[in-house]
């Protein structure tokens, strides 16, 4: 078993944290800063989905989706930032 800060669960944990984090400041900054080419740069968002991909199993069927992450550059650098706090501290 793999220990220390090299583990996977250690990586997805700062992925998500940074993600929330960058999205969090995304919303406040969309919210806070005039209509200006800043705004506009700071806040776009690109978008990767998919589905709906569905399962049918005889006994159960389900429905996934569509699933989509929007990425910016605000989150982005919150799992930058993020990845540095975490490396700091462990």
């Amino acid at each position: 078993m793999a220990s220390g800060p090299h583990r996977p669960g250690f990586y997805v944990g700062v992925l998500i944290a940074g993600f929330i984090g960058g999205g969090a400041l995304t919303a406040l900054l969309r919210q806070t800063l005039p209509e200006s080419a800043a705004r506009t740069f700071f806040t776009s968002t690109w978008t990767a989905s998919f589905g709906p991909v569905s399962a049918d199993l005889l006994v159960i069927s389900f429905t996934l989706g569509p699933v989509g992450l929007h990425v910016s550059l605000l989150s982005l650098l919150g799992v930058v930032v993020a990845y540095l706090i975490a490396r700091s501290l462990f």
